[in-house]
């Protein structure tokens, strides 16, 4: 028996427990890809170089930002790029594909007006990841993880369902926050950790976080501060990802505080000033190490070319999932466009 518990934890040594990620060494800041022939970008690859990937990693990370203010410091693109640099170090490691970002998203109530800001509405933010996520399952990517770099958290999950609703096929759909993957990495130093305020918008936490990843997109000389409000005491609402706990969810609300423009027209809620990268290193790298323990245990579940089982998570014959599951343009291969469409 002891021979056997000793050949078993030999067997496990070094092998991270489940839920436990590998830490890596991360590249901070590093480098963008979204012009690179790296095999990383869908759309920057020969099909051919893409049938060889699927072959391997039949992932595909969507990023999904906007277009937004953020400050007198900082780019109208910085969600944006939040997501990209954190998919591409992923896809590095990982072997899954990346998508070219979607650079508009939908917004809140209070973001109205700001200059630099575009707001999409819901409808058709909602209808273009569904074009999307449409898109890649045709072409054999049918695990997707819709990385979220904005505040519209509570948009993204309805485009996943409707997708669902409509096409009825297997696959794998995520919808991933950063900010809620790590939530222990953004607590106040009163609570032992590396912020002092809370994390709100373009304020020291998402400045710090972008100056890790991405420097060369900020001026700090222009960084300014302000004072976040709200016409209730505090307690009520929560703040940004929703990391507080509070018992309404920051979206869940409209009316009890002012609108960006009226209170902060600079475009930073909070204290921009105080960023610092080495204060987003630790909450990054640890992202990152789950995003890839999350990419090989969907791998582990469902390896390149295998889907969960057909008949229990949609109703559609058989005969009809064999067809459209098959590799794109092989024999017997129907498009999913062939459901239906607009969808």
């Amino acid at each position: 028996m002891a021979k056997a518990k000793a050949k078993t934890a030999k067997k496990s040594a070094g092998k991270p427990s489940r839920g436990v990620p590998k830490k890596h060494k991360w590249q901070l800041p590093a480098d963008g890809k979204m012009e690179s022939p790296d095999e990383i970008y869908f759309q920057n690859m020969p099909w051919a170089k893409i049938e060889k990937r699927l072959k391997k990693n039949d992932i595909i990370i969507l990023p999904i930002g906007s277009t937004e203010a953020h400050g007198p410091h900082a780019c109208p693109g910085e969600d944006t790029f939040l997501v990209t640099r954190m998919a591409e170090q992923v896809a590095a490691v990982t072997g899954c594909t990346v998508a070219q970002p979607l650079w508009y998203g939908s917004h809140p109530y209070h973001h109205m007006g700001m200059p630099g800001t575009v707001l999409v509405p819901e409808e058709y933010f909602i209808g273009m990841l569904k074009a999307m996520m449409a898109g890649f399952w045709n072409a054999g990517f049918r695990k997707m993880i819709l990385l979220n770099g904005h505040g519209q958290e509570y948009v993204i999950p309805t485009a996943i369902h409707q997708f669902a609703k409509h096409f009825q096929v297997p696959g794998v759909f995520i919808n991933l926050n950063w900010y809620h993957a790590v939530r222990d990495y953004f607590k106040l130093k009163s609570e032992g950790g590396m912020y002092d305020t809370n994390f709100i918008h373009a304020d020291e936490v998402e400045t710090s976080w972008s100056l890790a990843l991405f420097p060369e997109f900020f001026d700090m000389k222009q960084a300014c501060d302000t004072v976040p409000r709200g016409y209730m005491k505090d307690g009520h609402i929560d703040k940004a990802g929703n990391l507080l706990n509070r018992p309404i969810a920051w979206y869940g609300q409209v009316g009890c505080g002012p609108i960006e423009i009226s209170a902060y027209p600079e475009g930073c809620v909070g204290k921009s000033t105080l960023a610092d990268p080495e204060k987003a290193k630790p909450g990054i790298s640890a992202l990152l190490d789950y995003m890839v323990q999350l990419i090989e245990d969907i791998g582990e579940a469902f390896p390149p070319g295998k889907l969960p089982p057909g008949n229990e998570i949609c109703e559609r014959s058989k005969e009809e999932l064999d067809a459209l599951t098959k590799k794109p343009l092989s024999k017997g291969w129907k498009s999913l466009y062939s459901l239906g469409y607009p969808f």
